[in-house]
């Protein structure tokens, strides 16, 4: 059951993160979203793949990256930087909402505190500075123009495999992400529940 609740909240989570961006980036001027059907909140549109696979083998997946072009906003560097943290802001949210329910009206199951956990824990993960996380497109947009372009040009190809790396090779028991995203998601927990 705890893996079917496990499974259930990633699929809302995801699919909130990946809304987020998207609305967040028509919102800006940036027809992309919209006429790449991403501006709904049906799960088919935000999964991948592999991301899918992955709910059932690692327990952990991911969704569609929102197609976006900077060049539709404003001020491209900055409205860039809102797209990427529409995404982890929209799991923090919903976790904390989850919370307040909780903390309010005493009440909540397996399912809501799965959820909370989940969205919490997608927030923290994808504020993690290494693409193709948002968190490095928020890292990218604050460095000058030319720091940013040889960072990405070292890394933006690798990205995935560091990231998996961090996820999948042992260290003391535990992984690199879980090092970084527990201490936190274990602290919004006591936070609230």
């Amino acid at each position: 059951m705890t893996l079917i609740f496990s499974f259930i909240g990633l699929l809302v989570a995801i699919t909130i993160h990946e809304f987020s961006h998207a609305w967040t980036a028509d919102r800006l001027g940036d027809p992309t979203p919209r006429a790449m059907g991403r501006l709904t909140l049906n799960p088919l549109a935000h999964l991948d793949p592999l991301g899918t696979l992955m709910l059932f083998i690692a327990h952990f997946g991911w969704g569609k990256p929102v197609p976006i072009d900077p060049y539709n906003f404003k001020n491209p560097r900055r409205d860039e930087i809102f797209v990427a943290l529409a995404g982890p802001a929209s799991n923090l949210i919903l976790g904390s909402l989850i919370g307040i329910i909780y903390l309010t009206t005493g009440y909540t199951n397996e399912i809501l505190y799965t959820l909370a956990i989940v969205n919490f824990s997608l927030c923290v993960f994808n504020l993690i500075p290494i693409p193709p996380l948002d968190g490095s497109k928020v890292f990218l947009n604050l460095m000058s123009v030319e720091k940013a372009y040889d960072w990405e040009k070292a890394f933006e190809r690798y990205g995935f495999f560091i990231v998996a790396a961090c996820l999948f090779l042992p260290i003391g028991g535990s992984n690199i992400i879980n090092i970084i995203v527990s201490p936190i998601v274990s602290f919004l927990s006591h936070l609230f529940f």
